[in-house]
């Protein structure tokens, strides 16, 4: 690799209503070499994402570190929330910023994998283009049945088995899906009014898998007591944010709702912005220097102390 190469991680960890589990995750993740880019935690959802960014081999020692510190601190046996999983530090996505290939940000995730296996005997299941199966490639499909139902499908179904390890699942942190992947944007839209079924219907419209927007996926859900529309949009060059934006109007109105504020978790790469950025004017706060990676890679945060 280039060694000036820089790999981003975003882990996503089953805990976001217990600030001092979260901020014992990130402060595990303080590596020589590794910044802090963002760090957020979402009680309703309970879940915390973490973006994290640096040369290869510390991020890869970083993001191991933290699915490490997630099963010491989290017990899926006891945990709820609205966003689904199947391990206590849930997904950990690599994705290439600089002088690193898609295939060589594949390779780093199944030395993270094989790594998070042999210390804390968290088994795991690899996907995007890090997928040892082509039914592994997707995310839902690794995750369908969540912690419970992967637990006892792990052991009666050898296709539902884990890549590395069990299979067995880790009796309170589960297991961790590990991938490779390109930029990807979480986000959410509440609707100002209507109920639960109006999100679904619209989530069930816009996502790919329903003959929707390319590249998108959505689910419809209550989010602090009122109905989002929930969304990782995978290609933003295929399908655009202000298209995303326009199309969740579009299908609410038919169902006589207007929309609430937008939700960005994580940061964006700066081309997802657009020349249209009206649909980021619907988010609170938004701040352009705090939101856009490339811009954060030159004012990394603070590692926050216990």
């Amino acid at each position: 690799m280039n060694p000036d190469s820089i790999i981003e991680c975003v882990p996503n960890f089953s805990e976001g209503a217990d600030e001092s589990k979260v901020r014992q995750i990130v402060a595990s993740m303080c590596v020589d070499g590794v910044r802090l880019l963002d760090w957020s935690r979402d009680a309703d959802h309970n879940r915390s994402v973490v973006t994290i960014a640096g040369a290869p081999g510390p991020v890869m020692e970083a993001a191991i570190n933290a699915a490490g510190m997630a099963a010491k601190l989290i017990d899926l046996t006891e945990q709820t929330g609205v966003h689904p999983r199947i391990g206590a530090a849930d997904v950990i996505p690599f994705v290439p910023v600089h002088g690193v290939s898609l295939a060589e940000a594949a390779m780093l995730a199944r030395q993270a994998g094989l790594q998070i296996w042999r210390r804390y005997g968290v088994p795991v299941y690899f996907y995007g283009a890090a997928a040892a199966r082509p039914d592994r490639v997707q995310l839902e499909d690794v995750r369908r049945g969540q912690f419970e139902g992967l637990r006892e499908a792990s052991l009666k179904d050898a296709s539902r088995r884990p890549d590395v390890g069990g299979p067995e699942l880790h009796a309170t942190a589960g297991a961790s899906a590990v991938g490779a992947r390109t930029f990807l944007i979480a986000y959410n839209i509440y609707l100002a009014s209507g109920d639960i079924s109006v999100a679904r219907a619209v989530a069930r419209d816009i996502r790919a898998s329903s003959g929707g927007m390319q590249g998108v996926k959505a689910l419809g859900v209550l989010a602090n007591g009122r109905p989002q529309v929930t969304m990782n949009i995978t290609d933003f060059t295929l399908t655009p944010m202000h298209r995303v934006h326009k199309a969740v109007e579009d299908l609410a109105r038919q169902h006589g709702v207007s929309l609430g504020e937008g939700e960005l978790i994580g940061l964006i790469p700066q081309d997802a912005l657009g020349a249209d950025s009206a649909w980021a004017d619907q988010i609170p706060g938004f701040d352009p220097e705090a939101k856009i990676l490339e811009r954060k890679l030159h004012h990394p945060i603070d590692w926050p102390g216990i």
